[in-house]
């Protein structure tokens, strides 16, 4: 049968989507494809704002680029000429035209945030021609020597030498030569700032910047417009894998695999004299959460001026003045009528994205334009203050505001703040911007290669910079903190900053670096590398020294009331891994539901462990059922008061509670002295001591006599276990208390290991009621599932076991067949070399770990439909692990006392997207249901 001429036709694919004039192709919807930047700007010019008209390439023909060989589809030259057609039509200019010539800039757009990670280029199309064309049609010729000195300047720099994979060695590339020569000839002029520089300075500057283009990387600077374009349009996609964008997606979780859409659009000038200005502004204080409209100008300046922190820029209306900046101009004083223009587009934006927007204008003598939105970075405290506030005010629902925050987020809020009595008395040495939340202390180190590398060797540090660029990317995650001397509240350092949530203080003018000495000078004071200080980034204040650090979210009312939203939605109980009453009332406080593990042998560790670590050793050299008996009477008494202490602290909640699970030989002692001790409290020789301690080393102890199997060699230490939890709760019971132990068996792996436990405990319970005149202490048998054998005849051992908790460290470590313990030596390379996607000791291999998981959910519930299962791995703090976890269908998680806000929130996450995911799919079934009965 012959084809249609629609069947042999093929579609051209789109690959060039126009924005400008009162219609754009693309939409806010359209982020996988346009990206954030190229979605957003079609839908600014959709809603009527004033966008400067651009098109935008697809992030479709990014993948195809590193697909074929760093080569383009064929038909994407034509489109972009077709795209530029449309844009000359709409700006009244045309693009290399000699008398009226268009500029354009050439931007990345990932379709998540990756602030400065990736390239910028502005005013490509310039050279000797245009720039005269461009000098007749303004009447402005220190404007257009200034532009062009910065497009040669940027395009050396990304295009000639980044994109061509150029590694110049530390201070010599060719950004950092061209800034020379720029300081150079400020200083042999007497000029204080960039724009004291006059129109013959810049047009001199023009060609001794050439001359050095040239000299350093040997050819000449394009003069084609052409030819600046698709160099700009190549680097941009190169900087998707870039050294520094593939760090800072490893660091937020993004594949390489999206790829970055390039945006060009026609420049318009905030540097054409003193009626123009650029900015970046949010709809909300981005540090705070405040609901104000908040941001930084510079009037004379291009965009790249602010973020680059190269000036120190102004407040952008008077309520966002600071001690800091109360002396600069604002927007709103010295343009009026174009703030009160752009604070009616902020308000009209925000209504309609329904969230905090982060915004880039551009002033070009009087006229404002809109540059870009996108949803704004925030910090964990912002977020969750936004998220409250906009619920408050009806612009979201309770489900979209528990899904505005990132449970990464949250750990913000539990970050240490300074200590308020230490703060009194501290040395103020510098004052800057507050750009990221919280306290940290430190050592001073002034590059990051230094961060990486001390922080690498276990210290903590403070990364001080002029100003951060996007190559201390790598420094900047190592540090505690970041501290610039330059740059406002929208440069790279508080953007990234907000981002990780990290303290940050940027713009702290007094500091004064000297990197041959590697020392900082401020308000009198010479620090050198490795002097600590201590920086509080909620005020902007540098002290002397390292300050005490206390956590703060207990007393943060927007914190609580999060919490308690969570709670109205999410399925998962949330218990916490405490091992002392101190641990379980913290975890209470932070709404724990209960202990999910209580590990028996912490008391023979730190302090308070001398004598009941003394009583175990006896225990474990023992050579007689006898002897050991002896001694676990004597441990007894300590082993009760532990444990009651505990269910007390979570009465009414369940208390998980481990039976004895490491290897014996980690008590026994090393020392000769201690060794001695012991000898002397058993009335045996230091000979026969050394004999029976060298009797228990093993080959491989995680695999050896521990857990359940030291229960069935010695059945005597499971009875005192057992025996102590019942009579602590037997006495709690009789106090009027409500104790719920929970027995668990660890390192089971056939069912008949548990059914010898299970046989202890049953007995060991009606021996304590009788002695208490009690019918039953309510109990709970279970084990904890870290084998994969147990998992795999979970259906077996739910014979015994009224609740798993699965082990998900061991379970992990044995089902990788990874050493938690030597895991060091290898994992990092298996992570950079993305042999394994992300480290499975710190979020559950779904795939394999996870298969695990589901068969023994599945086999356990069929034995015994209302088993209680739980996980008690770190996994249960882990945000994707807690998802998972409620997925599968667990009654609960247990994580670290301080991680427990978190697994509320992500529980809450998972349960809201459970239910949205489940309303189209209802739909559907209805759907199908009336076309039946139809």
């Amino acid at each position: 049968m012959a084809k249609s001429k629609s069947q042999t036709k093929r579609k051209t694919p789109k690959y060039v989507y126009f924005f400008g004039g009162k219609k754009a192709e693309g939409k806010a919807d359209m982020k996988e494809l346009l990206g954030g930047k190229g979605a957003n700007l079609a839908e600014m010019v959709n809603i009527g704002l004033p966008v400067p008209a651009g098109f935008t390439i697809t992030t479709e023909v990014c993948t195809a680029y590193y697909k074929n060989n760093k080569k383009y589809p064929k038909e994407l030259k034509q489109q972009v000429l077709d795209a530029l057609k449309k844009v000359e039509n709409e700006m009244g200019a045309k693009f290399g035209d000699k008398d009226n010539p268009l500029l354009v800039s050439v931007r990345s757009g990932a379709r998540a945030s990756m602030p400065g990670m990736m390239e910028t280029i502005l005013n490509v199309g310039l050279n000797n021609e245009t720039r005269e064309g461009l000098i007749k049609k303004t009447n402005n010729p220190r404007f257009v020597y200034d532009s062009h000195r910065r497009l040669i300047q940027m395009y050396s720099d990304v295009v000639m030498e980044k994109a061509a994979g150029i590694e110049p060695e530390e201070g010599k590339g060719v950004r950092q030569q061209l800034e020379a020569e720029l300081e150079k000839m400020k200083e042999a002029k007497g000029y204080q700032s960039d724009v004291d520089l006059t129109a013959d300075d810049l047009k001199e500057l023009i060609e001794i910047y050439k001359a050095k283009v040239q000299e350093v990387l040997g050819k000449p600077f394009p003069e084609d417009p052409m030819e600046q374009l698709w160099g700009a349009i190549a680097a941009v996609f190169q900087s998707w894998m870039g050294k520094r964008a593939i760090s800072y997606r490893r660091f937020e979780g993004i594949p390489d695999d999206w790829g970055t859409a390039v945006n060009v659009q026609s420049m318009v000038f905030g540097n054409m004299g003193d009626t123009s200005a650029t900015g970046v502004a949010f709809t909300r204080n981005p540090a705070t959460g405040e609901k104000y409209f908040y941001g930084e100008w510079l009037p004379n300046a291009q965009g790249e001026d602010v973020v680059a922190g190269i000036r120190t820029p102004n407040p952008i209306n008077e309520i966002g003045k600071s001690e800091h900046t109360k002396h600069l101009p604002s927007l709103e004083t010295a343009m009026p009528k174009v703030y009160k223009e752009l604070l009616g587009y902020q308000k009209m934006l925000e209504k309609h994205y329904r969230d905090m927007l982060d915004i880039e204008f551009t002033i070009q003598e009087g006229k404002l334009y809109m540059l870009q939105c996108r949803v704004g970075k925030r910090n964990g405290p912002a977020a969750v203050k936004m998220a409250l506030d906009m619920l408050q005010e009806k612009l979201i629902t309770k489900e979209e505001a528990i899904l505005r925050v990132n449970p990464a987020q949250l750990d913000e809020l539990l970050h240490p703040i300074i200590d308020p009595k230490a703060e009194t008395t501290a040395t103020m040495v510098a004052k800057g911007l507050p750009a990221g939340p919280g306290g940290a202390s430190g050592q001073i180190v002034f590059s990051s290669e230094e961060a990486v590398k001390w922080a690498k060797a276990g210290k903590r540090v403070i990364l001080v910079r002029e100003e951060t660029n996007p190559e201390d990317i790598e420094g900047m995650r190592a540090a505690e903190a970041i501290l610039t001397a330059r740059g406002g509240m929208t440069s790279h350092a508080a953007l990234v900053a907000r981002g990780w949530g990290k303290c940050c203080i940027v713009g702290a003018g007094s500091i004064k670096i000297n990197f041959k000495d590697k020392t900082m000078t401020t308000n009198g004071y010479t620090l050198k590398e490795g002097d600590w200080i201590t920086l509080n980034g909620t005020k902007g204040v540098v002290y002397l020294g390292e300050l005490p650090m206390i956590k703060a979210a207990e007393e943060n009312p927007y914190f609580q009331k999060l919490m308690k939203l969570c709670d109205q939605f999410r399925r998962l109980k949330i218990r916490t891994n405490a091992d002392t009453p101190e641990d379980a009332s913290k975890a209470r406080s932070f709404g724990a539901e209960g202990i999910g593990l209580f590990r028996t042998e912490h008391m023979f560790y730190g302090k308070n462990s001398e004598e009941p670590l003394s009583k175990l050793r006896k225990m474990i050299v023992s050579k007689t059922e006898d002897e050991r008996r002896k001694a676990l009477d004597e441990l007894f008494p300590y082993v009760k008061a532990d444990i009651k202490g505990t269910l007390e602290a979570m009465d009414k909640y369940g208390v998980t509670i481990r039976t004895l699970d490491p290897p014996l030989h980690e008590f026994v002692p090393h020392s000769q002295e201690e060794r001695e001790k012991l000898a002397k409290s058993l009335g045996i020789t230091l000979e026969e001591l050394n004999e029976r301690a060298e009797s228990l080393h093993e080959n491989n102890p995680m695999m050896g006599h521990r857990g359940v199997r030291l229960g069935i060699t010695f059945p005597e230490v499971t009875e005192m276990q057992v025996r102590a939890i019942f009579e602590a709760a037997a006495e709690l019971i009789k106090e009027g208390k409500k104790p719920f132990p929970e027995i668990m068996i660890p390192v089971v792996s056939h069912v008949n290991e548990l059914k010898h436990q299970y046989d202890i405990v049953v007995r060991v319970h009606k021996e304590v009621c009788e002695k208490f005149g009690l019918k039953k202490i309510p109990h709970l048998t279970g084990t904890m599932i870290e084998i994969p054998r147990a998992a795999l005849t979970a259906n077996k051992i739910a014979e015994y076991a009224q609740f798993f908790s699965f082990g998900t460290n061991d379970l992990t470590q044995m089902g990788f067949g990874f050493s938690r313990d030597d895991i060091g030596g290898f994992l990092p390379d298996y992570l950079e070399k993305k042999i394994l996607p992300e480290d499975p000791f710190q979020s559950i291999d779904q795939e394999g770990v996870g298969e695990l998981m589901k068969i023994g959910v599945a086999k356990g519930r069929a034995t015994r439909p209302d088993l209680k299962i739980g996980i008690c791995g770190e996994h249960g703090g882990e945000p994707k692990s807690v998802v998972f976890c409620h997925n599968i269908g667990l009654d609960y998680v247990s994580c670290s006392p301080f991680r427990v806000p978190i697994a509320r929130l992500a529980a809450a996450q998972a349960a809201i997207k459970e239910a949205k995911s489940a309303k189209p799919a209802a739909k559907k079934k209805a759907a199908k249901t009336s076309n039946k009965k139809k």
